[in-house]
């Protein structure tokens, strides 16, 4: 018989639980949702993404300013209804053959380019879909004609400047001497007046009271915002905007996308052209003059940046609406077009001073002398 104790036997050790967490409940948890919720939008507001906000804001604070300067100067226009009114809709068709080029133009900037041609495109564009021959067509072929010509004007700048490496700025600029000059020779330097009925009326007719003009500008513009913000040819514009090489090394065919920017600006300028036709019954050579001047200043006030990558197709609506709200407020009040165009360059520079002295970098500028003050 062995004497030998028998060795206890280790009891196994029960597993640890997890601990069970405590009931939550569900009034802190919608609390808690609402703050993260407004400290993300506070978030996006101080952030990159509110700049756009803060700057459309304040173009309407403009406008609001402007409405103030016409009402004090001309109370007894500004109290009458009908006619504030019908003034809305007069500076909304005034800014409609604009409104419709700088859509186009602040794609190119967008995308690091610039186009001096736009005006240049319109009147021939316009010209060319005013000939005797192209009017035999009918107003589709009038219509037709301005298209095309506006994308293949356009597709010659983008191969210039992208497979020609031409500096935009020269290319453009060629492009305008050169499409003035046969705009006058396709028209012989004379007025060609158009007989379609139907391109006539476009801007002497309204539906529901609203003239037809303002209606394909507000369709410009929706259709630019949804291609801008909306899809992969938008993304990609404002990449290759921002850093060209970078836009490249992601796989993005550069060239072709900073072509296809230009024949998108020139098909803005197509349909501009039949605009600004149906508005004067015609068309010449020296059609829309300084059109390029003007939506360039438009999309800068707008908040477009001239070195590219950033900008808002509502934004550069806005910069045109104030051309026109300034041009028409001069108007009412009988001043010269000389005092306005001072008052247009005056605007043009303190837009892009704006845009150089950031208002983020004097907060940044300020914080740093806080902490600099509290060491």
């Amino acid at each position: 018989m062995s004497d030998a104790t028998p060795t206890p036997t280790a009891t196994p050790e029960r597993p640890q639980l997890p601990a069970q967490s405590p009931p939550v409940d569900p009034a802190e948890t919608a609390v808690a949702s609402d703050k993260a919720g407004s400290t993300g939008r506070l978030s996006w507001w101080r952030g990159d993404g509110g700049d756009g906000a803060k700057r459309n804001l304040g173009l309407i604070g403009v406008l609001a300013a402007l409405i103030l300067v016409g009402a004090v100067t001309k109370p007894d226009l500004y109290g009458d209804p009908n006619w504030v009114w019908n003034n809305v809709l007069a500076i909304l068709q005034l800014a409609s053959v604009v409104g419709v080029v700088t859509v186009g133009m602040t794609f190119v900037i967008i995308g690091g380019g610039i186009d001096l041609s736009v005006g240049a495109i319109v009147a021939l564009a316009g010209v060319w879909c005013t000939t005797v021959a192209t009017q035999s067509y009918g107003a589709a072929g009038m219509i037709f004609t301005a298209l095309v010509v506006g994308i293949c004007v356009g597709l010659v700048n983008g191969v210039l400047i992208s497979y020609g490496r031409l500096v935009p700025f020269i290319a453009t600029l060629a492009m305008l001497v050169a499409a003035r000059g046969l705009a006058a020779s396709i028209s012989n330097k004379q007025t060609q007046v158009s007989s379609s009925t139907f391109i006539n009326d476009i801007a002497a007719r309204k539906v529901i009271g609203i003239p037809i003009l303002v209606y394909i500008l507000g369709a410009v513009v929706v259709a630019g915002w949804i291609v801008l913000n909306r899809t992969t040819f938008g993304r990609r514009t404002i990449a290759v905007g921002g850093n060209p090489e970078a836009a490249r090394l992601a796989g993005i065919n550069v060239r072709r996308h900073t072509m296809l920017l230009y024949a998108l600006s020139g098909l803005c300028c197509g349909i501009a052209a039949i605009m600004l036709t149906s508005q004067a019954t015609s068309a010449q050579a020296a059609m829309a003059n300084l059109y390029e001047l003007d939506a360039i200043a438009a999309a800068i006030i707008g908040g477009t940046l001239l070195s590219g990558g950033r900008g808002t197709i509502v934004g550069s609506l806005l910069g045109v609406i104030i051309f026109a709200t300034i041009t028409n407020l001069f108007a009412i009040n009988g001043l010269s077009i000389e005092a306005q165009n001072m008052v247009k360059g005056g605007i043009i520079v303190a837009a892009v001073l704006v845009q150089q002295f950031q208002f983020k970098s004097v907060t940044r500028l300020l914080a740093r002398n806080r902490v600099t003050t509290a060491t």
